[in-house]
């Protein structure tokens, strides 16, 4: 393990990129920052891995706002990531497809607020007024939403007011055709929408970007998390892999250091947790803090994990499709998440990725199925990473194969002939999510925001004790742009709002 300081100005729990994003902020000002991993690879959702030739993503299938003038660009700009990244434009009258069983028509999501629409004109002729609504809506209230948009910050709102929407109400508001309904909500494994209870803001924030400009990352989304560790570095800034926390230790106001499962202790002045808070305050000595604060975090829902299943193709045989799919068994996109065990895996995105020798074939494809965690029951307290090994039994690996199959067959029916073009296969679960991206219960997107009681899942970055911060998916928004809008207000508590946000705004 890399040699270690006794003392840090800023010491950070977790590489994903709330945390790298932090890190490299504090250490442009040039903060002493030590970033710590407890896992082989840096990244969280970032990190990428090769099976039999292929390279695939393990969270980051493509992004949105990328372009000069959108949401992610300004502090893209400001961390200098742009020079170390090979993005690919994906399909711009078709970023995303949604289809339906039984219906042979492929509904896009375009490109460009007028594309948007145009697009979906040729399915919808009558519903032009309604959909102009739509983008409207989506985005004035974008708008509204401090650090979405950098270049135009709104006077001070009251964000909470617009948490109260649900996006199923909202959307059927704007059109009255069942099938409008469910394209328009049809990318919502986006953020694992659910019919009662995901937030109109939560369907805005993310479509809007993708809006605005859809892209892959050509070499994966790893290419962020190597950006910002060699730029830490260069700052003078400390990574270190496989350094497990296993406590904050602190008195009734502050933290003075954090334990590894070495022994060894950190201390620091400033403390940031990247990692969820419920799991963060288990390594906190509870009975020093509030109850009602520690009951809070504790039972914080989760977003539903997921079964992904992992295709390598043979060279030359399918042709690349540059749009990611969104397949539904039925005229239905809401409520999948509670899905009944004898109708997993009917419904089912798929994400394709070009060969970098030859682009016009397809290299590999992910196929992701919501999965709920108690379907690991049997499993669940083994724990399996590269560097820590657990023998899950055949059991398992015989449940794994099993709805590998079945997703097989799914796809065979949705790209006719494409089991004889699959070179190999692998697949992961959620018991993978949980312990190689380190996530609670496995969620893919970390805590489950509900409209009917948005404060329950409202997360502020400043902790109970004075000197630790969260950042990251579960504090603002999930995904890359929300953990680095997070990480931007982490360190506005540190740095000055006003000063960190006029040095983002002095490099554009």
């Amino acid at each position: 393990m890399k040699k270690i300081k006794d003392k840090y100005d800023v010491v950070i729990i977790g590489s994903g990129m709330g945390g790298l994003s932090c890190g490299m902020m504090l250490a442009m000002e040039g903060k002493s920052v030590c970033i710590l991993e407890k896992n082989a690879q840096i990244g969280g959702t970032l990190q990428t891995f090769k099976r039999d030739g292929g390279k695939f993503d393990t969270g980051v299938h493509y992004v949105g706002g990328l372009d000069e003038g959108q949401p992610l660009y300004p502090y893209f700009k400001y961390m200098d990531i742009y020079k170390d990244i090979d993005v690919m434009k994906l399909d711009e009258n078709a970023y995303d497809i949604i289809t339906f069983g039984g219906d042979d028509n492929q509904y896009p999501h375009a490109q460009g607020y007028e594309n948007f629409k145009n697009q979906l004109l040729k399915f919808f002729p009558d519903e032009e007024a309604n959909l102009d609504r739509y983008i409207h809506d989506i985005k004035a209230l974008c708008k509204k939403f401090a650090l979405y948009n950098v270049y135009d910050l709104p006077e001070k709102v009251n964000e909470l007011e617009y948490m109260y929407d649900g996006a199923t109400q909202r959307i059927n508001q704007y059109t009255s055709n069942p099938k409008l309904q469910q394209v328009l909500a049809g990318s919502n494994l986006l953020y694992a929408g659910e019919e009662n209870k995901t937030p109109f803001y939560v369907h805005a924030l993310i479509i809007n970007s993708y809006m605005m400009s859809a892209y892959k990352f050509q070499h994966g989304g790893s290419q962020i998390s190597r950006s910002l560790n060699y730029s830490i570095k260069d700052l003078g800034g400390t990574i270190v892999r496989n350094a497990e926390v296993t406590s904050i230790n602190h008195n009734d106001t502050s933290v003075e250091s954090v334990t590894l499962q070495d022994g060894r202790q950190i201390k620091g002045d400033i403390f940031i947790s990247n990692v969820h808070p419920t799991e963060t305050i288990k390594l906190m000595d509870q009975s020093l803090m509030r109850k009602s604060y520690t009951s809070r975090i504790s039972g914080l829902e989760n977003t539903v994990s997921v079964f992904t299943l992992y295709l390598v193709m043979k060279p030359k045989t399918v042709k690349y499709i540059n749009s990611n799919f969104y397949n539904f068994r039925e005229d239905k996109v809401w409520g999948l998440t509670d899905y009944k065990l004898e109708d997993w895996g009917k419904d089912f995105a798929v994400f394709f990725l070009p060969d970098n020798k030859n682009p016009e074939y397809t290299s590999v494809i992910t196929v992701m199925a919501y999965m709920k965690m108690e379907e690991m029951t049997p499993w669940i307290n083994t724990f399996n990473t590269t560097t820590q090994v657990s023998d899950r039994d055949e059991s398992y690996q015989n449940f794994k194969e099993i709805k590998a199959q079945f997703l097989l067959e799914k796809m065979e029916g949705f790209m006719p002939g494409i089991k004889r073009h699959i070179k190999s296969y692998s697949t992961s679960t959620p018991l993978t999510q949980r312990d190689y991206l380190n996530t609670t219960e496995g969620s893919l997107y970390g805590i489950s925001r509900d409209h009917n009681f948005p404060l329950k899942s409202q997360i502020n970055t400043k902790t109970k004790m004075k000197n630790m911060f969260f950042t990251g998916q579960n504090i603002i928004l999930h995904g890359v742009l929300g953990a680095t809008i997070s990480a931007v207000v982490t360190c506005t508590e540190i740095l000055g709002r006003e000063y960190l946000l006029n040095k983002i705004k002095a490099k554009l």
